[in-house]
């Protein structure tokens, strides 16, 4: 049994969606990052950095933080989308998601979306980088189908923060190759569920 300490972030998302693509039960308990739950005794003794998501394996009794290390465990668990023969570019592109992608579209959210007119440099800043970001994607899925050739955990980790591009006002339909990608996995039925999972009730029972 995989518990899932986690929030209805991008982050958050990531966990949901591969539990999902690999058919494993898990439960979920919320925590509520609006009312600061994450900064509690008991959570930052699983999570340090107070950073959502975390996972407990009950039945290898270990626990772990960092959403994409935590991909990377469930895909050697489970045997599913982190293939040996192609590490090195699941690595590269798990890394980028994790190093720039996410923490970038992250303050893009900050200065667009949550407090907009507030910083007019933070806005312009954050929105050019946003554009590059998705141009360095688009251009990578103009050679390949997938970030790491085939579908991977580096789709998984990227896919909910493509997932905003309302906020960014990029224009998803401006990047043929990305838009592509991003039609194709959500479609995918765990991705669906998986992403959606985190809007429901405070509780949710096994899957």
């Amino acid at each position: 049994m995989i518990e899932v300490l986690t929030a209805n972030t991008p982050n958050g998302k990531k966990i949901t969606i591969m539990l999902e693509e690999i058919s494993y039960k898990y439960k979920i308990r919320k925590i509520n990052i609006n009312k600061d739950e994450q900064f509690s005794k008991e959570f930052k003794t699983l999570s340090p950095f107070s950073k959502i998501p975390v996972i407990i394996d009950h039945e290898n009794k270990i626990s772990l933080f960092e959403s994409g290390a935590i991909l990377m465990y469930l895909g050697e668990k489970s045997g599913k989308f982190y293939f040996k023969k192609k590490k090195h570019l699941i690595h590269q592109w798990l890394m980028g998601q994790m190093a720039y992608v996410g923490p970038m579209l992250g303050q893009h959210h900050q200065f667009h979306h949550y407090n907009s007119g507030k910083s007019k440099w933070g806005e312009e800043r954050y929105f050019k980088i946003a554009k590059d970001i998705y141009k360095a994607l688009d251009d990578r899925l103009n050679e390949s189908e997938y970030l790491a050739g085939d579908y991977s955990i580096a789709d998984i980790a990227t896919f909910p923060w493509i997932a905003r591009h309302e906020w960014h006002d990029i224009g998803l339909k401006n990047f043929k190759n990305l838009s592509r990608w991003y039609s194709t996995i959500s479609k995918r039925e765990a991705v669906k569920k998986g992403y959606d999972l985190l809007k429901r009730g405070e509780t949710i029972p096994e899957a």
